[in-house]
């Protein structure tokens, strides 16, 4: 069956499928590295928010959007609230999307339907009017507006550990003086790093971070006074204005919509 209990493996190489669906309901879940040789995979939760992490890219994945991983991509699927996680998988032959990069893609209704009629089939051969549907899903992706939720990691030896566990741990990244005290690098080492790696100066990646944290733990219901004590504003309304800005709408409204 397509529901996964969170004790049980998969491993879609092991069904000869178009287009491999599977759901769970998931609590703190961590995947580790790995990769998927021959699929690429489709990540969507109706409710709850994943991080993604690979070498050197961090993407959160808020509700209403899905992410498309490339076959062969090492990469790891973390979150601590629950998650109604949704997972897709399908060969580049089928050609229902040839991802040579990592997207985060906006889900329409049409497409949330057709997700959650795909990952709750069985695993058997698909009816005509399954497969009819399976085209419909391919049109759809293919149609679907690209959005941006990533993150860059600088590489950089001084800099990596920490940086992933700022990441993992869900701790705010400190400021830069700080900074330097734990990596044991001058602030203008650690400026031309993330200038170089990131495309950003340390300053403006902090408020990043703390921007897509926010997304989760709005995701997670927190309330929005809970949300700036958790990222460290002076107060609500400075949270509210900082949020305004990156996103060009107010907690609430991006709550409501």
């Amino acid at each position: 069956m397509a529901y996964l209990h969170s004790e049980q493996s998969f491993h879609p190489e092991e069904l000869n499928l178009p287009v491999i669906g599977l759901a769970s309901d998931l609590v703190q879940h961590d995947s580790g590295f790995h990769q998927h040789d021959e699929h690429q995979q489709l990540l969507y939760a109706p409710s709850g928010c994943m991080t993604l992490l690979t070498e050197d890219t961090q993407v959160i994945l808020p509700p209403t959007r899905m992410l498309i991983i490339p076959s062969g991509l090492s990469h790891r699927v973390f979150f601590r609230n629950v998650v109604a996680y949704r997972s897709i998988y399908f060969t580049a032959d089928e050609k229902i999307w040839n991802a040579d990069s990592i997207k985060v893609l906006e889900v329409n209704p049409l497409l949330e339907q057709l997700i959650e009629r795909i990952c709750f089939w069985e695993w058997k051969a698909y009816t005509k009017e399954q497969l009819a549907l399976v085209k419909v899903f391919s049109n759809e992706l293919k149609a679907a507006n690209v959005e941006d939720y990533h993150l860059k990691i600088p590489k950089d030896n001084r800099l990596i550990n920490t940086i992933n566990q700022f990441i993992i741990d869900k701790r705010v990244p400190p400021f830069l003086k700080e900074l330097t005290q734990e990596v044991g690098a001058s602030e203008k080492t650690i400026s031309r790093v993330f200038k170089k790696e990131t495309g950003m100066v340390y300053q403006d990646w902090r408020l990043q971070w703390k921007y897509y944290r926010s997304l989760e733990l709005l995701a997670e219901n927190m309330p929005i006074a809970l949300v700036a004590d958790e990222l460290e504003f002076s107060s609500d309304s400075a949270f509210i204005e900082f949020f305004k800005k990156h996103s060009g709408k107010t907690p609430h409204k991006y709550l409501n919509e």
